[in-house]
This record gives structure tokens, C-alpha cells and sequence, in this order.
């Protein structure tokens, strides 16, 4: 009787243990979740130092719980603020220093005639960032039809700051 009950006990142990399912890896093979990985990765590699060649600019990224804050140094100032992650449409990156005030902004200056009085016109804040790889990239000024600086320490039309 012992025998009958150790055998339909073992025989038990075994059915249930060959019933479990084996663990699965839910990004292994599914398309959608293994770019919503590489996206995150891709947001996680934005954190770090970067430098502008030709001018004396420097911006770090870091990541303080699930905000990205910013310190952005020139010769002449330090300002810190929080930076935001972005994608448009088309696909291209972006990284917002908010808070950060334009030096200059004339606004379109194509029609003179419907332009709004300089005392009207807000200045911009926040500048925004073209995000490749390591590289920000920054249109700092305009030209003759919309006339603005955003930071008027670099002389540069494009600010490349370069992840060291």
C-alpha cells in the first residue's frame, strides 16, 4: 500500500512539474516592446557632458529620478533647469533647456508693416536642441527675415556641443 501511494505521489510531483511553463523573456521576438527598450536606452544616453567646439559653452545632463535637469555654463553665466526629452514626427531628437531666455528676438521681420512693436514682442525662453548620437546641435541665431540670439557668448550660427 506504501508503494501504490509513493508511486501516484512521485507520478503526481512529476505531471505538475512538466505542466509549468518555462519563463519567458516578453521583448525576446516582440517588436513593439523591443523598441520601446531602445527607446528608453536611447532617452538614458542623452545624460552627460557636453562641449561646443569654438566656444567657451558647456552643458551637463544628469537624471534625477525621472526628470532630466540641466546645468548650462558660459563665460559669463551658470544656469540650471530642466531639460526635456522629445521626438517629432519625423523622427528627429530634441532636448529643451527650459527656462533659458533668448538674448535677442526681433520676430519676422518679412512684413515690417503687420510687425508688432517691440515693446509687444515677448522674448523667448527655452532653447531647444537637435539630439544625434552624442552631438547637440543649436541654431543660435536667425537671419535678416527672422531676426534672433539665443546666446550671444557664441558667435557661432550652429552650436555643436559634443558629448566628452
Amino acid at each position: 500500500m506504501n508503494k501504490i501511494l509513493s508511486l501516484l505521489f512521485l507520478t503526481y510531483l512529476i505531471l505538475t512539474a512538466c505542466n509549468q511553463k518555462a519563463e519567458s523573456n516578453p521583448a525576446a521576438g516582440d517588436p513593439k516592446i523591443e523598441n520601446t527598450v531602445k527607446e528608453q536606452l536611447s532617452k538614458d544616453e542623452i545624460e552627460g557632458t557636453y562641449k561646443a567646439d569654438g566656444c567657451d559653452l558647456s552643458v551637463i545632463i544628469s537624471k534625477i529620478k525621472n526628470d532630466y535637469q540641466y546645468t548650462f555654463k558660459t563665460s559669463i553665466r551658470t544656469l540650471k533647469g530642466k531639460a526635456t526629452y522629445s521626438k517629432n514626427n519625423s523622427g528627429e531628437k530634441y532636448v529643451t533647456l527650459e527656462g533659458i531666455k533668448w538674448d535677442e528676438y526681433e520676430g519676422d521681420l518679412s512684413n515690417e508693416s503687420d510687425s508688432v512693436s517691440q515693446k509687444e514682442l515677448e522674448i523667448p525662453v527655452g532653447i531647444d536642441a537637435l539630439y544625434t548620437k552624442d552631438t547637440l546641435t543649436i541654431q543660435n541665431y536667425g537671419n535678416s527675415m527672422n531676426s534672433y540670439t539665443k546666446i550671444s557668448e557664441c558667435g557661432l550660427k550652429y552650436i555643436q556641443l559634443i558629448k566628452k
